[in-house]
């Protein structure tokens, strides 16, 4: 069996080709993109998006958002109307495959890092009428907001109406729906709070579902 070992050579240029690339999304985003859309601030990267609807976006500064990302503001649906709003703050980065899609608002706080595969959503495709199939009925609007400083992994889904504060952690695989406080780690599907910063100790402590501690 053979084994493939790239060469320095192989590697320097990879290096070299993948720093052009970079270059050339970030020109692009800062004129491209911070033509169309709704509001762009300074220094923030898109890399090769599959779907986005630019002129519904705010953009503030620093912001990194990897491939294949779907970042969509829905303006009808059948025949209901909408004014969707996305706002992303500063310094917050978005790996590859995000799945956003809004029709109404959601927000992301400042310094907040998105993993891999994250869903967040603030439309919920109504199942109440048995005789039409889902995807024919009207969809349902709640904001999500995502507060500043935040840490969610790799494959959770935000899902509609959702509220989480400040410096929350969301665990990987996660399925959130709720008002979650700030300082808070959020895990699970459905998700709940497992720990909580007291600040009266200045430590982490684990509490039951609703977010008490349930330790000293």
């Amino acid at each position: 069996m053979f084994k493939f070992i790239k060469s320095t050579a192989d590697t320097n240029l990879f290096y070299i080709f993948n720093k052009i690339l970079i270059k050339y999304y970030y020109i692009k985003t800062q004129t491209w993109y911070k033509f169309f859309l709704k509001k762009s601030g300074e220094k923030n990267l898109i890399i090769r998006p599959i779907i986005i609807t630019p002129e519904v976006i705010e953009l503030h500064n620093y912001i990194f958002i990897r491939n294949n990302a779907r970042i969509e503001g829905v303006k009808q649906y059948l025949d209901l109307k909408f004014q969707p709003k996305i706002i992303i703050e500063d310094n917050v980065s978005i790996e590859q495959n995000i799945h956003l899609t809004c029709a109404q608002s959601v927000s992301i706080g400042k310094n907040t890092a998105i993993a891999a595969n994250v869903t967040i959503t603030d439309i919920h495709h109504s199942y109440l009428n048995i005789n039409l199939p889902i995807e024919k009925q009207a969809i349902e609007v709640y904001p999500v907001s995502i507060g500043e400083d935040c840490k969610i992994y790799n494959n959770a889904v935000i899902l509609p109406g959702t509220i989480i504060g400040k410096h929350c952690t969301i665990g990987a695989n996660s399925v959130v729906s709720g008002i979650f406080p700030d300082f808070t780690v959020i895990v699970g599907a459905p998700a709940r709070i497992i720990k909580r910063y007291s600040f009266e100790k200045q430590v982490w402590l684990k509490t039951d579902k609703e977010g008490n501690f349930i330790e000293s």
